[in-house]
């Protein structure tokens, strides 16, 4: 994926199939239990990405200390190449790479195409749950990749940094309304996530020159400070990593979004 700036995070199927025996890749399944048992990547572990949230805080990821025993109860270390995917658009990949990264995990990426792009080229499956041990994994939390409803307001207007609104163009404009309030965080620019897919029946990401038209065209460029949000913090987290695949190193994920913006009475809206 050398065309991309920070390639590495894209992991091609012909890679992970040359590297299923290395121990130090691991492999993460983020569907549900029961897809994950009908047929997955061998030597996959799961983690549904539901396992994520903590329910005790709107769209937030676990705290570092559960986190923690998450991941290591499914044998990962701090020191693995971790290879994350899923059987859609790479929607629930992207919101674990986005935690991974959250939590300082350096040595990771997605499989581009996912399970789709996996099984459409004929490569082995399989129904047996992997065999796990327990590791000891360290989740140590870097404030700058989330962002919080303060941060939000206090980015308002602020030259050097971009708000870019990842949902459909309906939720934006206000046409569709999923809040106490309809419309978007003043000022922010609209690139709606699936628009960074291919729209084939395999979706993989499209390719860095488009991608860095689709962004450059609203003034969203690697060298300003991006604060992505959607409705709940998920399609955020998936355009968070597209931005880290182009390089971007300031991006962060309003997590709350417009669920926890657009319920404010406080907030300005446009």
């Amino acid at each position: 994926m050398a065309s991309y700036p920070n390639g590495d995070l894209l992991v091609s199927s012909d890679w992970l199939a040359a590297n299923l025996s290395n121990p130090n890749v691991k492999v993460v399944d983020t569907r549900g239990a029961p897809r994950y048992a009908e047929g997955h990547i061998p030597g996959a572990v799961n983690i549904p990405v539901a396992r994520l949230d903590d329910p005790t805080r709107m769209s937030q990821p676990l705290p570092p200390e559960r986190m923690s025993v998450l991941l290591s109860n499914a044998g990962l270390t701090n020191d693995d190449t971790i290879v994350i995917y899923d059987d859609g658009a790479g929607l629930m990949a992207g919101r674990l790479f986005w935690v991974l990264e959250y939590y300082g995990h350096k040595k990771l990426g997605v499989l581009d195409g996912g399970l789709t792009r996996w099984a459409a080229e004929q490569r082995e499956l399989t129904r047996e749950a992997t065999n796990v041990t327990a590791s000891s994994y360290t989740a140590t939390a870097v404030p700058a990749r989330i962002a919080s409803k303060d941060d939000v307001k206090a980015a308002l207007g602020e030259a050097n940094t971009v708000l870019l609104d990842v949902r459909s163009q309906p939720e934006y404009t206000g046409e569709m309304q999923q809040a106490a309030k309809a419309g978007h965080i003043p000022g922010a620019k609209n690139v709606d996530w699936q628009t960074t897919m291919t729209g084939m029946n395999v979706p993989t990401v499209k390719s860095a020159d488009e991608l860095t038209g689709l962004y450059g065209g609203l003034g969203v460029t690697p060298d300003k400070r991006v604060i992505t949000y959607c409705q709940g913090g998920v399609r955020a987290a998936h355009s968070y990593f597209v931005l880290r695949l182009l390089g971007f190193e300031n991006v962060a994920n309003y997590t709350g979004s417009w669920g926890d913006w657009g319920n404010d009475p406080s907030t300005p809206v446009e």
